[in-house]
């Protein structure tokens, strides 16, 4: 319960995820977390068991994105750290995104999307801060990146799975 303390702050922008600890049992309760919430998400919208597969490619090309980044960068050894901030930062948004997910596509008004547009964003300032924070850029930077990884693995996830089951 500690660290879910020390990471809580990351999400209102609060903290550098480089002055996070450490911890891969931390970083395996939110990998499980973040495919059960987006797993959740899926078999809601798709109502497919398909969705599996959509889920695992998507958890797969977060991972890969973030240790390819940090590959390039050189900091490898921050791995554990960086894809346990997304996973926590993510699995907190997409708690709060969940509900709305679900008003928008039954109210399908504006108020639902707009809402949902705003809590997008704040996932997408998260990750680019987080991003900013490893790679010692700036914030247009990190954006940049944080939408490259949105990208890769949400529309990358869509691409793959649409390729492999058509």
């Amino acid at each position: 319960m500690d660290i879910i303390r020390q990471y809580f702050p990351l999400c209102w922008l609060n903290v550098s995820v480089l002055n996070l600890p450490r911890s891969t049992r931390f970083f395996k309760h939110n990998l499980i977390f973040y495919f059960t919430i987006v797993f959740f998400i899926q078999f809601n919208m798709v109502d497919d068991i398909d969705s599996i597969l959509e889920v695992l490619l998507e958890t797969s090309l977060t991972l890969a994105f973030i240790a390819l980044v940090l590959l390039l960068n050189g900091t490898i050894d921050a791995f554990i750290q960086v894809s346990s901030a997304v996973l926590f930062c993510e699995n907190v948004v997409a708690l709060f995104l969940a509900p709305i997910l679900f008003w928008a596509t039954v109210a399908e008004d504006t108020p639902s999307y707009m809402t949902l547009a705003l809590f997008l964003l704040w996932d997408l300032i998260i990750v680019g801060r987080i991003f900013k924070d490893v790679l010692r850029v700036n914030n247009a930077a990190g954006l940049v990146v944080a939408l490259f990884y949105f990208l890769t693995s949400y529309g990358g996830a869509y691409g793959l799975y649409s390729l492999l089951v058509g």
